[in-house]
């Protein structure tokens, strides 16, 4: 048998393959169950390509069967799928293989190995030993075909079909290798399986096969063969026809020139008509040799012809496979590239969001320890305030009232109560005891910040009138008190009073003027009496105007004295608003 029928027979198998093989991944639960484990929404892609794949092959439309499987491996690689990267690797071996490109398809192959986690039971094992049995037997290197088609049937899983495919292979080897007899047995041991007349082109071509063993070994039976096949093909209109008329022009070449004619002439418009373009070469080749003359030169002029459209195609689809392969590749590398940039971005914008919350921690900790001390702070001042009143409320006890009722008590111990005059000096010194008593609960109850607050401000500054001093505030109902922070409130409230307590006690005054008045978010406030004034010692030292000092810069606002001994006393401050 020629090489080109070698070729052609394993284009046959292999394609029968492809067929039993679709089959078998339609069932895809089976794999998922026993191997892989991923949903069927992170397949649609692959499979999309996979099966587009498929019906190109199927088709013979080659290029777009490579592109779709090249596609499909990519997508498969993207989601780590080793099920479906393993059957794309299939695929684009076989397409390999199928355009003669044998080292393209071992080397395609070979990929899978690695993949295939070294399980003899892998179900992708059989698809794989298959592939390399006939690469190898395509390449003559017979001695490595026969050790991958017998590792085949080493396998665990394997149907009988595929075992019966197989033992076709490791016969047809033995052929070529011209070992007619192991070939022989092992092609009537088919024949006797009932299994073997599932796959009616297989069946047939074994009884070729077997009657080209018998036609080398000289039994008579080679005839009967070819004829029984050529009856059960054309009965069934299948491919393998083709290869039984080339075997009866053989066996007639030297018995009967015009059989032997016929039959090739059989085969040329068979594989025409079927557009098997190899088949085409092998007929023509018969017809060189069964003809002289300008007829046989007609057919050679036809085969050079024909041999090289194919080589040409044969390079084209190389070329075209090449190609798609360096766009996989490339565009495989620039999702690669993209996917380490992204990586390198993510990365980036982690180490910039740690950054950030590290400063938003740090803000947010330092904002912690101020609000912390300013508490504090507020805190000491608040104890620091209440010590102050509570020193200036048991001074003013001690100075004022407990003076006046020591002199009460002293007179009514030694005074005759029961005249009139001594009753009436009584009834005054209590009541001036009263009134001070008042006057100190009033300076230290407090503040009514609410609807209430302007009238008590009035009233509190009303108290300080007497037959002496006459107070007067100016302004007060031009301001909408209401708008008012209540912080600044009890501020101007104990400020005014501070300065009224203190032009009580050192002013000698007798008239005190407080002007009011409301300016670009700001309050403006002017006191002025007419009194004996006060050095920059007094204002300094320790009294009520120093509170009123540090009360007015508490809440950033800006106070200025303005006074001197015997020409009145005046102070001028602004708070913010």
């Amino acid at each position: 048998m020629t090489r080109t029928k070698l070729y052609l027979s394993f284009t046959l198998l292999t394609l029968l393959l492809l067929l039993n093989s679709c089959k078998k991944e339609q069932q895809p639960n089976q794999i998922v169950k026993n191997h892989w484990k991923r949903s069927k929404a992170d397949r649609i892609e692959t499979d999309k390509y996979i099966d587009g794949g498929d019906i190109y092959m199927l088709k013979l439309n080659y290029d777009s069967a490579y592109y779709c499987n090249a596609k499909a491996k990519l997508s498969a690689e993207a989601k780590k799928d080793t099920s479906r990267i393993i059957l794309a690797l299939i695929n684009l071996g076989r397409l390999h293989y199928l355009q003669s490109d044998y080292t393209g398809a071992e080397t395609t192959v070979t990929e899978i190995i690695p993949l295939l986690e070294k399980k003899k039971d892998h179900p992708y094992n059989f698809d794989v030993n298959f592939q390399l049995g006939n690469i190898a037997t395509s390449t003559l290197d017979y001695k490595n075909a026969l050790l991958y088609f017998n590792k085949v049937l080493e396998l665990k899983k394997i149907t009988i079909d595929e075992k019966l495919i197989t033992l076709h292979n490791i016969a047809y080897v033995y052929q070529e290798m011209k070992q007619f007899k192991n070939a022989t047995y092992i092609f009537e041991y088919l024949l006797t399986k009932k299994e073997s007349t599932n796959n009616v082109e297989v069946y047939t071509l074994t009884l070729t096969n077997l009657g080209n063993c018998y036609l080398e070994l000289g039994n008579p039976k080679a005839l009967e063969y070819y004829l029984k096949s050529l009856r059960i093909a054309l009965k069934t209109n299948n491919r393998s026809k083709i290869s039984t008329y080339s075997s009866l022009s053989e066996y007639y070449k030297k018995k009967d020139f015009t059989l032997a004619n016929n039959y090739a002439k059989l085969g040329y418009n068979a594989a025409t008509t079927l557009r098997i373009p190899h088949k085409r070469l092998e007929c023509l080749q018969l017809l060189i040799e069964l003809n002289t003359g300008a007829i046989a030169k007609n057919y050679a002029l036809q085969y050079l012809h024909l041999n090289d459209s194919i080589t040409k195609v044969r390079q084209r689809a190389k070329n075209q496979y090449a190609k798609i392969r360096y766009d996989s590749k490339k565009e495989k590398e620039e999702n690669l590239q993209l996917k380490a940039q992204k990586i390198e971005q993510e990365a980036h914008q982690k180490k910039k969001n740690i950054f950030l919350y590290l400063i938003v921690g740090a803000i947010t900790a330092i904002g912690i320890v101020i609000t912390y001390l300013l508490l504090a702070k507020n805190k000491r001042e608040k104890v620091k305030a209440t010590y102050a009143t509570e020193i200036r409320i048991s001074k003013k006890l001690h100075d004022e009232l407990a003076n006046d009722v020591y002199q009460t008590m002293a007179f009514a111990e030694t005074q005759d109560l029961s005249t009139t005059r001594n009753k009436e000096i009584l009834l005054s010194n209590l009541d001036t005891i009263y009134s001070r008593t008042r006057n100190i609960s009033k300076e230290n109850i407090s503040v009514e910040t609410g609807p209430a607050f302007l009238s008590d401000f009035k009233e509190m500054m009303t108290d300080f009138n007497t037959h002496e001093v006459n107070v007067i505030a100016n302004g007060l109902d031009a301001i909408n008190w209401s708008t008012l922070d209540s912080n600044i409130k009890i501020i101007l409230y104990r400020v005014i009073q501070e300065l009224l307590v203190n032009m009580k006690k050192y002013s000698q005054c007798s008239l005190v003027l407080l002007t009011f008045n409301l300016k670009e978010k700001k309050l403006q406030i002017n006191y002025m009496d007419n009194g004996i004034g006060a050095t920059e010692n007094q204002i300094k030292s320790k009294n009520g105007l120093q509170n009123v000092e540090n009360r007015i810069l508490a809440v950033k606002g800006n106070i200025s004295f303005d006074t001197s001994p015997n020409k009145g006393f005046n102070v001028r401050f602004t708070i913010p608003i």
